[in-house]
């Protein structure tokens, strides 16, 4: 299980309390927890190295700063060594209880079993409403079929995660990159809770800044409406000049220099935008040759026993291909 945790002190120990009543009820002490804690501001990483001392099966992993939740995410992922990995956020909105739902999926022959919202309680009619609005944007520009109304919890096998770790792409949509790899996924239909403590991490600001990761690293649709906006503008410039000539072919003067501006602010703040767009891509890009690491482990810290000993994790009854245990990649750092 792999949980990433951003200032989430008021509620991480009904979070752990959860979970582990939750692996403990289907794997008994077969399973492995991993909290990676995102450069919270509050006493989050205390908290979680207190867990880990008290419990072997729990690994606490600290980044040297706040990365944002994909990357931690993905340096938990880097880090799990299981054949079954169950990903969900630390605000419990996604009840951990329904591990045991999702895994009969798994046992019917799925790799990927997914949670889609079906109710979002405890949200407001806003973020419900542009939630929906991305997801049916997003569908109609990507050509990966992305399911609608889904987070990243999730429940994945070994195979499909090792894809996804293999993937070196900075600018991360999970999800998305999950539905890019294939394999049989499904659906789990479900109601998301109501946050259990504190105040959401993912504002406007957050939330737009992943929907711009999404549609740019699906799609290039914003570069194509970019070069129609400017064939539309220029078969508009074409159509002005038309009525122009004919009017001073006829003896007269098209007149107001208020008109004349307005079309020259029109066409500057569209120039503008097609340079975004172009800007955005080649910023990715720019950013991407660099291949700095995705992040950057400061500590890892685990119970005295379980840090000279492998822990024994489930190997659920179903067929999936055997993967060995992977090294930790190059772009996820561990310092010191």
């Amino acid at each position: 299980m792999v949980i990433p945790v951003y200032n989430e002190e008021a509620g991480l120990d009904a979070l752990v309390e959860r979970v582990t009543a939750a692996a403990q009820a289907i794997f008994g002490n077969r399973y492995e927890l991993i909290l990676v804690n995102d450069g919270s501001k509050d006493s989050s990483w205390a908290g979680i190295c207190a867990h880990a001392e008290r419990d072997p099966r729990i690994v606490a992993i600290n980044l040297s700063r706040n990365h944002g939740h994909q990357l931690a995410l993905t340096a938990g992922l880097n880090h799990v060594r299981g054949e079954l990995i169950f990903v969900l956020d630390a605000d419990l909105q996604d009840p951990p209880e329904l591990l045991g739902p999702m895994l009969e999926q798994v046992r019917a022959g799925y790799d990927v079993v997914y949670g889609q919202r079906i109710k979002r309680h405890g949200e407001t009619a806003f973020k419900r409403g542009t939630a929906s609005l991305f997801y049916r944007m997003l569908a109609s520009l990507v050509d990966t079929h992305i399911p609608r109304d889904t987070g990243d919890f999730r429940l994945m096998t070994r195979r499909v995660v090792d894809q996804l770790n293999a993937m070196p792409e900075r600018y991360r949509f999970i999800r998305g990159l999950v539905s890019y790899i294939g394999f049989n996924q499904t659906a789990f239909p479900y109601e998301r809770d109501p946050r259990f403590a504190g105040e959401t991490n993912y504002p406007l600001r957050k939330m737009m800044a992943l929907a711009v990761d999404a549609i740019t690293s699906f799609s290039v649709a914003p570069l194509r409406f970019a070069s129609h906006l400017g064939m539309l503008f220029g078969l508009a410039g074409l159509t002005s000049l038309v009525g122009i000539v004919w009017v001073w072919m006829r003896g007269g003067t098209v007149e107001g220099w208020a008109s004349l501006a307005a079309l020259i602010l029109i066409m500057g703040s569209v120039q503008l935008l097609v340079l975004g767009v172009f800007g955005e891509y080649l910023g990715r890009m720019y950013m991407e040759a660099k291949q700095r690491p995705l992040a950057i482990v400061a500590e890892i810290r685990r119970h005295p026993v379980a840090a000279n000993a492998e822990p024994e994790i489930a190997v659920p009854d179903i067929a999936v291909v055997a993967a060995t245990d992977p090294e930790p990649r190059e772009d996820i750092r561990v310092a010191g």
